[in-house]
Order: structure tokens, then sequence, then C-alpha cells
């Protein structure tokens, strides 16, 4: 809702850090700093090392590097590596576990070099692993690997060229486990072991009846595309056993769903699949891990609830039910405890990067001033505008509500019969908007307002034009209505008074931001600050770590955004360990399959052409052939020098 700038009484940071909900999605990892502007502490909230967004995003510019920018923090990626590892493992000491943790980084998440490297080599402490569904991503995953004793997981399906890659990693001394998804993988991996003289270590999914809600909860379930019925895991054995590598048999792998919301969900799939692995132990299987996949959530809108872009528990909830519930259902006959393997991918690595942009424009609702002297027309249209307008109060909200859109009605039809003017139309226009805000701002007082009126907040907003592709940088908004951290990383120190919501810079209705995490439910707009000018104003949308990255697409023909990365210090201080230029022009079009020596080339016969019959002058045509030069080289997003 619009709120009165003075009657909004003293703000302070404390006030942003509470509409934004920094520590409520943040964790210990973000912080409004008194200056106004918001800190990321990735070293813990209690620690010195607190650092700029807003000095780093001008420091980004100064290196020659435009907006937008995905920013990632190293020290974050480790933090969370060590949070699941670490709780993994008190949990376990103090229960009285029998099994270990071996956490594996499932590489689709994020596919990028910069980010799977960054994983294997802080998760090189904990033998913290990696997981691979097709043939590039084992390769780099082999490559990656820093300790034998991590777990290296194959899922997908598998081809011969496949499981020869995997089995030559056995050979080298890693636990690489090929997981059978479909019953006629077992007898190619049986196969190719033979071939290649190596005991491979082979995993089993299963389809539980367990399913999760949320948004992926058909990922789950006995009606998921991937895994065994109970029928052919039993088929699968019975092969094992007939060529004698029951022995190999190690793992049983299950997933339920991605980002999964409720707590109780997965412990009753913990539960199931305890007791499956219960049985594969009784049928002579050597066994050892039970691989539970991923579903950790991250609590996006920051409600902890069941919702489906948060969670109901911590990440100490989750481990205390995991390993509980593996002891509970094992220890009933006395089943050596396995080790335990989680797939999380999401949690590790969406709090550690960062999509930063710059606002370009705004398209209004404030309406210009009201004209002294109104025009006369039938209806005394104008007059009953005025009148509403100095009607508006706490007792007449929902009846001058109601008048404001006749009479805006009114004057639509009046002007489609020609009974007014453009400019008197746009006259009874400002007088409405003039009333929608008064009513609004008054509604921002009230602990009750009436539906009617708090439906016209949609209505009034402003568009704030930001300096991004949704499709690119936050492909899974568009897609399936995720909700990410949206707020501004600097004048938190003021009251944002304007209601608005963010607009991207392609050409398509759908690339916007119109959905904004709000306590315990979602906001359809975002409070922001009045534009400066000649002054910069940066937003940040937080959380962007997982799946972003690689599912963007070229819509428009925007390209990937430049990457920094950046590492902090103990002191505070922090330094730029990596920058990745995004895409250019040249770059984007070679994607689709432009020529572009043939591009370049068409571009110089249509110069000659233009001489030839007097468009362009010649001299004008070295000029516009740089220019074309210089937008090959460029930027796909917009570049603005002040």
């Amino acid at each position: 809702m619009w709120r009165d700038p003075d009657k909004i009484g003293k703000w302070t940071t404390a006030d942003a850090a509470e509409l934004y909900g920094v520590s409520r999605w943040g964790g210990d990892y973000f912080a409004v700093g008194e200056s106004g502007e918001l800190l990321v502490t990735p070293l813990g909230k209690n620690s010195p090392a607190r650092i700029s967004l807003y000095d780093i995003a001008k420091k980004v510019q100064e290196r020659g590097m435009a907006m937008p920018a995905i920013i990632r923090i190293e020290n974050i990626l480790g933090g969370q590596i060590r949070l699941l590892n670490e709780t993994f493992r008190s949990v376990i000491k103090q229960i009285g576990y029998r099994g270990e943790f071996r956490g594996v980084f499932p590489v689709k998440v994020n596919q990028q070099e910069q980010v799977v490297d960054a994983i294997a080599e802080f998760g090189s402490k904990y033998a913290h692993g990696l997981e691979a569904g097709s043939k590039p991503e084992l390769i780099a995953a082999i490559s990656l690997m820093k300790s034998r004793e991590a777990c290296l997981v194959c899922n997908g399906y598998k081809d011969e060229e496949f499981i020869d890659l995997g089995l030559y990693a056995v050979k080298m001394g890693y636990k690489c486990f090929f997981v059978v998804e479909v019953p006629g993988e077992a007898d190619l991996i049986i196969e190719r072991a033979k071939k290649l003289d190596v005991r491979p270590f082979i995993g089993l999914r299963i389809r539980l009846s367990a399913q999760a809600e949320g948004q992926w909860a058909e990922s789950g379930g006995e009606g998921s595309v991937f895994g065994l019925n109970m029928s052919q895991a039993v088929e699968v054995i019975d092969r094992l056993k007939k060529e004698g590598m029951l022995d190999c048999l190690r793992l049983l792998h299950y997933h339920i769903g991605s980002q999964i919301p409720n707590i109780a969900d997965i412990r009753a799939g913990v539960m199931e699949a305890a007791r499956i692995y219960e049985e594969l132990v009784k049928e002579g299987a050597k066994m050892g891990y039970l691989d539970i996949g991923g579903g950790l959530a991250v609590d996006y809108d920051g409600s902890n609830t069941n919702e489906q872009s948060s969670r109901n528990y911590t990440v100490e909830e989750y481990c205390y039910d995991v390993v509980e519930s593996v002891m509970s259902v094992l220890d009933k006959n006395a089943v050596p405890h396995p080790t335990i393997i989680t797939e999380s991918g999401r949690v590790t690595v969406a709090y550690y990067s960062m999509l930063l942009f710059n606002i370009l424009d705004v398209s209004s609702f404030v309406p210009s001033p009201i004209p002294e002297k109104l025009p006369k027309v039938a209806d005394d249209l104008f007059g009953n505008l005025m009148a509403t307008l100095d009607s508006v109060s706490v007792k007449t909200l929902q009846e001058c509500c109601n008048d404001a859109l006749y009479y805006r009605n009114q004057a639509l039809q009046l002007f489609k019969h020609g009974n007014i003017t453009l400019r008197e139309r746009a006259i009874a226009e400002t007088i409405v908007r003039h009333i929608l805000i008064k009513i609004s701002r008054i509604a921002a007082t009230l602990k009750q307002v009436p539906k009617d009126v708090a439906a016209i907040d949609s209505q009034l907003c402003d568009i704030y034009y930001g300096n991004f592709s949704l499709f690119q940088s936050l492909p899974d908004m568009w897609a399936i209505d995720q909700i990410f951290p949206v707020m501004p990383i600097h004048r938190l120190n003021e009251a944002p008074t304007h209601p608005a919501i963010i607009s991207d810079i392609t050409c398509d209705c759908d690339g916007k931001i119109d959905r904004f995490p709000a306590g315990q439910g979602v906001s359809r707009t975002i409070l922001l600050h009045e534009l400066r000018e000649k002054e910069e104003y940066y937003l940040g949308v937080f959380l962007v770590g997982a799946y972003q990255e690689t599912l963007g697409d070229l819509h428009n023909l925007f390209g990937d955004t430049n990457v920094v990365s950046i590492h902090v210090n103990a002191d505070g201080s922090y330094s730029f360990v990596r920058d990745v230029e995004g895409d250019s022009v040249s770059d984007v079009l070679s994607y689709v399959e432009y020529d572009l020596k043939g591009i370049r080339e068409r571009l110089k016969n249509m110069a000659e052409d233009a001489i030839a019959t007097g468009f362009l002058k010649n001299g004008e045509r070295k000029a516009m052939m740089d220019a074309f030069a210089e937008g090959l080289r460029g930027y796909t997003y917009f570049e603005r020098e002040w």
C-alpha cells in the first residue's frame, strides 16, 4: 500500500530488515547495516567480516563490468557444506548412530566449473562427493574428485560408455556407485564390469509409496518415472545372485522430491526406505549405504511453514529426523547402521549466489498535480471526482473506492462516445489516481482493511524497469512461480514509499517480478524508494544459486550475465578471486547459429548500397561500421554512462 512520507515517523534500519524479511530468509549470512546498506556476513552474524553489497556493486562497475551481475560469495558455499556435514556429525554422535554421513552435490543443480570445483575443494575435509546424471557431468565430476572416501553417485540412464567411465573411476580407487534406474541397466553394468575386470559398486533406486507435498511431488511416489518397483528390485537381486555379484550391491537410493517443505514427508520416506534396506540385507546384499536423495528445502520466503517456497524445519531438525528414523527401523532387528548419503544441492548453493541489477526507469502511478481550473463537461464528471477526493476518510474508504472506480468508468464511456477530449480524459484519470492513493495511504494505517479496498493495491503500483532478463537469470520465477527474496541493497535507512512491481527489459509481459515474500504470505508488490537523478538504484535477488544459472534461456537474445566471485577474509576485507565476463552480442548470435562473418559482410554491402543511392554519405561509412563492430563486442544488457 502507498505510505504517506510525512506520517511514517522515524524510520530505522531495523524497520527495513523487518520489511524485507532479511533475518527470516537470510539465516546468518545477511544483515542491514547502520549506514542503510545490505551487508553480507559470510562467517556468521557475530563475525567482524561484514561487507557491503552496495560497495561490491560499485567496485564491480569500476572494474569495467556492467550490471546485471551474479555475485558469488565463496565463504557462504563453504559455510553451507560445513553446516550440513557438521550438523549430521553432531547428531550422529549425540544419539549414538553407528554409521557415518556422506554428502554429495548433484552437479545438475549448478554445473558451472567454478561452482563444482569450489564445492569439491571446500568439501574435501568432509569427503563430500558429487552426483552425476550424464556423461558430461560424470567426466567433470571424476576430474574434480578430491578424496577416495567421498562418494560419486551415478544416476540417470546409462549407456556402455557412461558405465565404462565410472568403472575406470572404480579402478582408480574411487567409490563410484551405479544406481540402477531400470532393470536392463543391471545387465549392462554386469557385462561391462566383467569386460573391464572390476567389481562395481551397485545401487538400486526404489520407487517408494511415500510421496512429498510441494512443487516437485510427482518426482517421487509409485508413479515416478525413475526407479524400480518392488518386483523389479527382486529381479535385479536375483540376477546379481546368479552372477555371484550380490556383494556388489552396496547402496539403496530413493528420491521423493526436491524442496520438500514438510518434515513429516521426509520422515515417512526415510522410514519406508530403511525397511527396504533391512530386507536387502536379509537377502544377503553387502549394502552399507542409504542414499535418501534430495529434498532438504530452502526457506525462500522466510515464513518457516510448509508452503512450497518454505520449510517447516531447520537443518538440525532435518538431520535429527533422518538419523533417528533410520535407527528406529534398523535397531529392531539389529541391522548395522549404514552410511547415510544426502544429495542436498539446493541448500548447498542457493545462499551463496545473488543477482544484482540497476533500475533503468520507473513508470510511476504518482499523478501530476490537479489543474486549478477544471473543464466543464456533461454529468458534472469533474465535480463528482473532486467531491469524492475531498470526502476520503477512514469511515468512507469503501464508499469512496466504489465512487472512484465508477467515475473512472464513466470517463472512459464519455471518451468513447466523443463527449470528452483526450486531455479531459487524462485529467479525470489524474484525479482518480489522487483518490486511490489517498485511500491506500489511509488503509495502510488500519489493522482491518475492507476487501475491495485491499484489492485496488494491485492497480496502484509503480513499474520499476530492471536491467536484467527474468528468463535468463531467474527462469524458475517465470516457469514455476518460484519466489525469491528481492530488496534494495542500499538506502535502507530511508523509508520506501512506492509500492512497485519489477519489469525486466525483455519484450515479454511475463518478464516481471510481481510476487514477493511477505511474512506468512505473498505480496503482489514490493515497497521501493523514489529514484534520484544521476544516481543508480540497485536491487538484489537472493538465494539464486540453485538451477537458475543453467536453466536460463536466450529470450530476446539476452545472454549470460557477468559473474564475480568474492572471498571474504576474517578481518572484513575481501578480494575478487575471479570474474567471468557475460555474453557479448556476437556470442549470443553465434549460439543461435548466425554466421558473424556473413553479418559483417551483409552490413558492409548495405552501407555501400546506401552510399550509391544517396542515403549515406561516404564519410559516414566508417563511423557506421565501427558502431556495428562495437555493438557486436558489447554486453547484451543495457550499458549506461551518466
